[in-house]
């Protein structure tokens, strides 16, 4: 993005992000009518959590430490309550319009206050639960295994195990301990090819840099190797930054370019961020043995008939978190032609995974945090000798 889409992003982020915090603060004060006497401490609090998230990245930039850690930590979460609060409170709305113009139920004001109280605790209480079974569904790291028949010879190998993990997210939330587990459940695989399609780390690369997590990702190991391309978070954290780091780690990321490995064409393509100035599959694919078995890393699962029109075997991707967060999938169900899961399009597997990781709230409800096993059988015959 350029200087002028940048600051046009941050006003309507800031504005929209503002109003949203506001209408919240509003009613949680109406809420605490009952008990006026703490509506100070709230109002300090209020403002303290909302603005944490923000002050934190205004501090990186300069230095990284214990507090803006914490800081980072109550941001995080607090964008989760933000999701269950407006919706909370929005439903609470429509039902008092509605209980207004239908006069269904009168309340009396003498305990209506502690109605009030009652219903801002209950909404604090049910958020809260489910935020923290999400939290901990975001650490429970499942592999699901696909096995995939591919209509090519492979004179190399006859069958391959190839391990994907996208949207690892590496930084402040996925920290070193949550990058090791990940990456022992990748090597546990025994792996012939690991795949990392997209957002390797969390847009900053200062607090992937401060913790040493490229140690981490040193440690994956792959018969035939690691491959990555990047995703929208490594161009928002900087693209050029993140891409010489992950380098430095013995990945190969691919740009718009594709490898000659195990008997088979991995192609890693830009992410759709610069969509306008990627390469086009065709282009990418000039110069490769079409014989070959293709795979093709997209980090984000835009235009899937491409893939199919190119004779693509099985495309991988990420991205979606498929909302991440329960009922955020109802919108990306409607954007993406699938947003998590199996599809096989023409000829052409693709599968699109919710994450390894997490963006934002270090929290996953509706999805798994998950890593994804493919073992591919190869069942093309041998094309036979030229005479």
């Amino acid at each position: 993005m350029d200087k002028r889409q940048i600051r046009i992003f941050f006003t309507i982020f800031f504005t929209v992000y503002g109003a949203i915090n506001y209408y919240i603060f509003i009613r949680g004060y109406q809420g605490l009518e009952a008990v006026a006497g703490i509506r100070p401490i709230y109002t300090v609090l209020f403002i303290f959590v909302a603005a944490s998230y923000i002050v934190c990245r205004i501090i990186e930039r300069r230095t990284i430490n214990a507090f803006t850690v914490i800081l980072f930590w109550i941001g995080s979460f607090w964008f989760a309550f933000i999701l269950y609060f407006l919706l909370s409170i929005l439903l609470l709305d429509i039902l008092r319009l509605i209980n207004n113009i239908a006069h269904i139920t009168a309340f009396d004001p003498t305990t209506y206050p502690q109605i009030k109280l009652w219903v801002a605790l209950s909404v604090i209480g049910v958020a809260s639960a489910a935020i923290l079974a999400g939290f901990f569904n975001a650490k429970r790291l499942k592999v699901k295994t696909f096995t995939l028949d591919i209509d090519k010879y492979n004179a190399e190998e006859p069958q391959l195990n190839i391990v994907m993990a996208s949207d690892i997210h590496l930084g402040t939330i996925v920290a070193k301990k949550r990058a090791l587990n990940i990456v022992k459940t990748i090597n546990a695989l025994k792996p012939d090819i690991i795949l990392l399609p997209g957002d390797i780390v969390d847009s900053e690369i200062a607090p992937v840099i401060r913790l040493d997590l490229g140690a981490v990702l040193r440690e994956l190991s792959a018969k035939y190797g690691v491959y990555a391309v990047t995703g929208n978070h490594e161009y928002i954290g900087g693209i050029n930054e993140a891409v010489a780091y992950i380098r430095e780690h013995r990945i190969d990321l691919l740009r718009d370019e594709t490898r000659e490995v195990a008997g088979i064409t991995l192609i890693g393509r830009e992410d759709y961020t610069i969509k306008n100035y990627r390469k086009s599959l065709p282009e990418i694919l000039a110069s490769a043995d079409r014989s070959k078995a293709t795979i093709l890393m997209d980090h984000q699962p835009f235009h899937l008939e491409q893939a199919e029109e190119a004779g693509i075997d099985l495309q991988v991707s990420g991205h979606t978190h498929r909302g991440q967060m329960w009922p955020l999938n109802y919108i990306t169900r409607r954007v993406y032609e699938i947003d998590w899961g199996y599809l096989l399009k023409g000829k052409t597997h693709i599968y699109v995974s919710s994450g390894a990781g997490t963006w934002g709230p270090p929290v996953k409800l509706g999805n798994d945090a998950e890593i994804v096993q493919f073992i591919l059988r190869f069942r093309g015959s041998e094309a036979p000798a030229a005479s």
